[in-house]
C-alpha cells in the first residue's frame, strides 16, 4: 500500500500544505473549547467532530498526539468590543447561582454530549480560571515589550505599536485601517487609545463577581520608570488560549483549530499577543471548520436560532420533525468537508440517518458473507483499491465525504455478495473487512447504534426466556412433579447456568 502525505489546509497562508511536525514523533495540538454558559448545539457540533477527525487520524499515522481544548469559564464578554457582561456570571444572577456552578453544570452537559457523538476526551482540557497567573505574565511580557498599556486599571494591547512593527491582520487579511474603520461604528474610545485596542486584563466593577487581586510591573512613560499596580479584574477573552496553549504545547506548536467565526477577532488577537510576548507566532498550521446555517444564516446562541443537541437527541424543538440519534449528527456532519458549509434541514438529516444504516447494515451482513475460491473482477478491483482510495482522501486535508462515497461502494459490493451476484476471495474478504472497520468506525469514528439496541433487546428475551423456564420449575414443583423440576434445573446446568432456591423463589446466574 502507497500511503502519500498528509495536506492539510492552513487558513495562515491560504494554501494546503504538507504536514511537517515541528517535533516528529510528537504533535501538539489546540483547538478552542466552548463558552459555558449554556447547553452544546450544533454549531459546537461540527469543530469537536472535525478535530477528533484530525486527533483520531494524527494518531493512526502514528504520531503522538498532545491535544489541548480549553474549557472558557471566563471574561468572556458579550460583545467582542470588550464591553457587556461576563456570558457565565450573567447567566448566574439570572439562576441565582454561583457562577462556577453554572460552569461546570454545562461543562459536565458539554462533555456528556460530546461524548454521546463519539468524539474522544482531548489529552488535556484546561480551563481560564485555572490559568489566571499565566494570562497574567503573558499581559505583563506584551507590556514590558511596549505593545500594552494600562487605562484606569485596565490593560489594553496597543495595536498601533504593534502595527509598526509587525503586522495586525494577517490571518485574517484585514489591515489596520479596516479595523479602525469597523470600530469607528461603535459608541466613543472609553479607555483605549484606539477603538480597535483590545482587553489583555479588565478592571472588575463593582457588581463584577468573578475577580482575581494581580499585580502589574506598569511602565510609565512620563517619568521613565515604572510603578508596581494591583488590579482587581478578570482576563480578556483571548489571553486564555494564547497562554494555555504555551503552557501545554510550548512557545511554538503544530495546530490551532477552532470555528471560522474566531478566525477575527480571536485568532487574529492570538498570533498579535504571542509575537508582541515572545517575538514570533507559536503556530505552525491554523486550522477552521465552516460553520453550520440554518436557512443560510449561521447558529449560534447570540442569535437565537440554535437548536440543542439535546433537542437533536430527543426531537423537542418545534423545528424538528423527529429525533436523530448522534450517531446520525455525527455522519450528517462528517458527510461535508470540514471546510465547507453544512446548512441544516430535516430533509439532511433523514437522509444522512438512512445513509449510515445503510453502511452499518452492510458491515453487519458482511460477518454473512461466504468466501468463494476466487473473486469476480469488479469486486477484486473495488475491494484492492479500496484502502488507497480512502487513504489519499483523509491525506487531502481530511476529505470525510469522499471516505463516506468509497465505504457506499463498499456497502455495494456487500449487497451483491450476500445476493450471490458477485464472489469474493477469502484474502479480499478479509481486505474488505478490515478497511470498512478501520475507515468507519477507527477513523470516522461511527458506531452502529442499532445494533447495541439490538444487543440489549436480545439480553432483556434472553433474560426473559429463562425466568419462563424458572417459572415453569416453580409450578411443577409446587405440582410435586420433581421429575420436570429436577429435569429443568439439570438441563439448565447443563447450559452453564447457576441455579439457586431460595425463601423468595429461584435465582439465576452465569458464572
Amino acid at each position: 500500500m502507497e500511503q502519500q502525505t498528509l495536506l492539510i489546509y492552513n487558513t495562515l497562508t491560504r494554501r494546503k500544505e504538507r504536514f511537517e511536525p515541528i517535533a516528529p514523533p510528537h504533535v501538539g495540538m489546540y483547538v478552542c473549547g466552548p463558552t459555558v454558559y449554556g447547553d452544546p448545539h450544533l454549531g459546537h457540533a461540527r469543530p469537536a467532530i472535525t478535530f477528533d477527525i484530525v486527533f483520531r487520524y494524527l494518531r493512526h499515522l502514528g504520531y503522538k498526539v498532545r491535544y489541548v481544548r480549553n474549557i472558557t469559564d471566563v471574561g468572556h464578554l458579550e460583545h467582542d468590543a470588550d464591553e457587556g457582561d461576563d456570558k457565565i456570571e450573567k447567566k448566574a444572577r439570572l439562576e441565582q447561582l454561583e457562577p462556577m456552578e453554572i460552569a461546570q453544570y454545562y461543562t459536565n452537559r458539554y462533555h456528556a454530549a460530546m461524548d454521546a457523538l463519539g468524539c474522544l476526551r482531548p489529552s488535556i482540557e484546561p480551563h481560564a480560571t485555572g490559568h489566571i497567573l499565566e494570562q497574567r505574565e503573558l499581559v505583563q511580557q506584551i507590556m514590558d515589550n511596549g505593545f500594552a498599556y494600562e487605562s484606569n486599571g485596565s490593560i489594553y494591547f496597543d495595536i498601533e505599536a504593534y502595527n509598526r512593527q509587525h503586522k495586525y491582520g494577517i490571518l485574517s487579511g484585514r489591515s489596520l485601517e479596516n479595523v479602525k474603520d469597523e470600530s469607528r461604528t461603535l459608541a466613543g474610545v472609553g479607555e483605549k487609545r484606539h477603538q480597535a485596542d483590545f482587553a489583555l486584563w479588565k478592571k472588575a466593577s463593582p457588581e463584577h463577581i468573578m475577580r482575581w487581586r494581580v499585580g502589574f510591573s506598569v511602565p510609565d512613560a512620563q517619568a521613565g520608570g515604572r510603578h508596581e499596580m494591583q488590579s482587581v479584574g478578570f482576563p480578556g477573552w483571548h489571553c486564555e488560549c494564547t497562554a494555555m496553549g504555551r503552557k501545554y504545547l510550548g512557545e511554538r506548536f503544530d495546530i490551532h483549530g477552532g470555528g471560522m467565526d474566531l478566525v477575527f477577532p480571536h485568532h487574529e488577537c492570538e498570533i498579535a499577543q504571542a509575537v508582541a510576548a515572545q517575538g514570533h507566532d507559536m503556530v505552525k498550521y491554523w486550522m477552521h471548520n465552516n460553520m453550520i446555517t440554518i436557512n443560510g444564516q449561521k447558529m449560534g446562541k447570540s442569535l437565537g436560532n440554535f437548536i440543542t443537541l439535546e433537542e437533536f437527541f430527543t426531537g423537542k424543538n418545534e423545528n424538528l420533525t423527529q429525533a436523530y440519534s448522534p450517531m446520525t449528527i455525527r455522519f450528517f456532519i462528517l458527510s461535508a468537508h470540514y471546510r465547507g458549509p453544512v446548512d441544516f434541514s430535516n430533509e439532511a438529516l433523514q437522509a444522512a440517518e438512512k445513509g449510515l444504516q445503510r453502511l452499518m447494515n452492510a458491515m453487519d451482513d458482511l460477518q454473512r458473507v461466504q468466501p468463494a475460491t476466487e473473486c469476480d473482477s469488479e469486486t477484486e478491483r473495488v475491494v484492492k483499491s479500496l484502502r488507497q482510495k480512502c487513504y489519499d482522501a483523509m491525506n487531502d486535508d481530511l476529505q470525510t465525504q469522499i471516505v463516506i462515497s468509497c465505504l457506499f461502494e463498499a456497502a455495494s459490493v456487500v449487497n451483491k455478495l450476500l445476493d450471490h451476484k458477485a464472489s469474493i476471495c477469502p484474502d479480499c474478504l478479509r481486505e474488505l473487512h478490515d478497511v470498512m472497520h478501520l475507515f468507519a468506525e477507527d477513523l470516522l469514528g461511527l458506531r452502529n447504534e442499532h445494533a447495541a439496541g439490538a444487543a440489549a433487546g436480545r439480553e432483556q428475551a434472553f433474560s426473559g426466556v429463562v425466568d419462563m423456564v424458572l417459572d415453569l420449575r416453580s409450578k411443577a414443583k409446587a405440582a410435586k412433579d420433581w421429575a420436570t423440576s429436577d429435569r429443568i434445573r439439570d438441563d439448565l446446568a447443563r447450559l452453564g447456568f447457576e441455579v439457586k432456591d431460595t425463601k423468595d423463589g429461584a435465582v439465576w446466574r452465569l458464572p
